[in-house]
């Protein structure tokens, strides 16, 4: 079994002219009353990845080790735009196995693929420990001084986690000491603010190494693998540049969002399926630029992933609207057991669903995907236009696909009510959102203009979008009160439901010529060049 924990804490060194790194005393630190001595803890870990170390280039860390109360397995993720610096998810197991337990190597699958781990790192820390309590005695933070010796690894030979003669080399090892305070479960990371001027002033500075491991790397010569950077290419960059930077992005945020869609971290399962739609649009939207004869296969796996990650998440979406429409009936128009039918049908779906999806994660069709998607993004089937200024090529797709939603809301409106219209609107949507990513992709080289044509693209999409849900949730309505029926229970409060589902349609549908009028206009007064 292994378990997930959000970890929160800041690491420091010693500043230049300052000497070892020292913990000042803390106490009187508002919240902090007290500060008590928890003795001298010895921890010995091994810390593993591949041999081109694809787990320390995404900031995650893969440890086993002894010593400590949490002695076990570690994992440690990076947490996706975190609100607090320093955070990150550590899953752990524990020492039950010397191999790496299968429930950590699938969270790193997207990652190392079908490449082994082995060991890379040994690290050994003899803590200090300082535990920093409220004035009820409530423990707020751990402060350490750690006194660290990492040794790097050549062989990898290890038996039951101790290393064997010949395995590691002496002369790439490095010592140093450092602070590290982690908050407490529970604790405000405000905490970490109030306590930084106090180290700062005892001359230490905020920790140059994201994590011992970063540091080791460096410091035995083996230097930090290259980290994949946020920054994309200048405005002026030719199209493909920024076509590519914009696919490069979405690819990593497939892999990277894999281990929290794999423990049901919130939204993780929807961004990755986000992810993959914009992939897919973008190869569309821009076949100028990479030829479609070679990016259209994958576009179709891609449709495949995006099924998969869809089948619980349109169920959830669905599900939470008609609890929000049950909840403002009166109560006198609920008949029946109407929300235990309703939980019934939400939760029927979700039986064997987390293996159903850890299984198409660890299948050989996705794994093959991420290769795929990694080769061509290596070498980009690139076309004559990519070479083209930004300003000309994007806008021009932008403008395409602008065209093509404009064609398809003007045949959905000219189309009577009903279910060839619903169908419409909802080829219109899917049109809106192809044209609002396109922006998206170009928004680093074209501006605030493309930033806004996206907005518009969105407030389209937003609206045709409550249109197909209220169409499926109308849907959904008829077969639960089918069922609610066979079992001999009011349905009432379904066709209630469903009238106002009804109603909702007709409204958005009200509502879609003024703003198409209105996107129209301010489309027309955007200069995408």
């Amino acid at each position: 079994m292994a378990d997930t924990v959000r970890e929160i804490e800041r690491k420091y060194e010693a500043g230049k002219d300052t000497g070892a790194a020292r913990l000042p005393d803390l106490s009187g630190a508002a919240p902090v009353s007290t500060v008590t001595d928890e003795g001298v803890r010895e921890l010995d870990a091994v810390y593993y990845d591949t041999a081109d170390r694809r787990l320390a280039a995404a900031g995650i860390t893969l440890r086993r080790r002894t010593g400590g109360p949490d002695e076990g397995w570690h994992l440690k993720l990076p947490v996706a735009e975190p609100a607090t610096p320093g955070a990150r998810d550590e899953t752990r197991a524990p020492l039950t196995v010397s191999a790496i337990p299968r429930a950590l190597t699938s969270l790193v699958r997207s990652r190392t693929r079908d490449v082994p781990l082995a060991p890379l790192m040994r690290i050994v820390s003899r803590r200090e420990v300082r535990h920093l309590l409220a004035e009820d005695g409530t423990l707020l933070a751990e402060a350490s001084t750690d006194t660290v010796t990492a040794t790097r690894l050549t062989d990898g030979n290890l038996t039951d986690g101790n290393l064997t003669d010949g395995t590691t080399d002496a002369k790439a090892s490095a010592h140093w000491t450092e602070i590290e305070i982690e908050l407490a479960e529970g604790a405000d990371p405000a905490l970490l603010d109030t306590l930084d001027p106090l180290l700062r002033k005892a001359g230490l500075r905020p920790s140059k190494a994201p994590s011992k491991l970063a540091r080791a790397l460096r410091e035995t010569g083996l230097g930090e693998p290259p980290r994949r950077t946020a920054a994309g290419p200048a405005a002026k960059a030719p199209a493909g540049d920024h076509v590519l930077a914009f696919l490069r992005a979405q690819a990593e945020a497939v892999v990277a969002l894999d281990p929290g869609a794999r423990l049901g971290t919130e939204d993780a399962v929807h961004q990755m399926r986000v992810a993959t739609r914009r992939l897919r649009s973008s190869f569309r939207s821009y076949g100028k630029v990479l030829d479609r004869r070679a990016t259209d296969p994958l576009g179709q796996e891609l449709k495949w992933l995006a099924a998969e990650l869809g089948v619980d998440r349109d169920r959830e979406v669905l599900a939470e609207r008609l609890r929000e429409r049950l909840d403002e009936l009166p109560r006198a128009l609920v008949r029946g057991p109407v929300r235990a039918r309703l939980r019934t049908w939400s939760t029927a779906g979700r039986r064997g669903s987390r293996r159903r999806l850890t299984a198409v994660l660890d299948s050989a069709r996705y794994l093959t995907l991420l290769d795929r998607l990694d080769a061509l993004l290596a070498d980009p089937p690139l076309r004559e236009a990519a070479a083209g200024p930004p300003g000309a090529v994007l806008a021009k797709a932008m403008l395409r696909d602008y065209g093509r939603l404009a064609g398809r809301v003007e045949h959905a409106l000219a189309t009577a009510p009903g279910h060839d219209r619903d169908t419409a609107l909802h080829d219109a949507r899917k049109a809106a959102k192809r044209a609002r990513y396109a922006a998206e992709a170009a928004t680093p080289a074209l501006g605030k203009e493309a930033k806004r044509f996206a907005q518009q693209m969105k407030s389209v999409q937003t609206l045709l979008g409550d249109h197909q849900d209220s169409v499926m949730a109308r849907g959904t309505l008829r077969a639960i009160a089918a069922e609610a029926e066979g079992a001999g229970e009011p349905t009432f409060t379904f066709g209630v439901l469903y009238g106002r589902e009804e109603r909702r349609a007709e409204q958005d549908e009200r509502e879609l010529p003024g703003l198409w009028e209105r996107v129209a206009e301010r489309i027309s007064a955007v200069s995408l060049r």
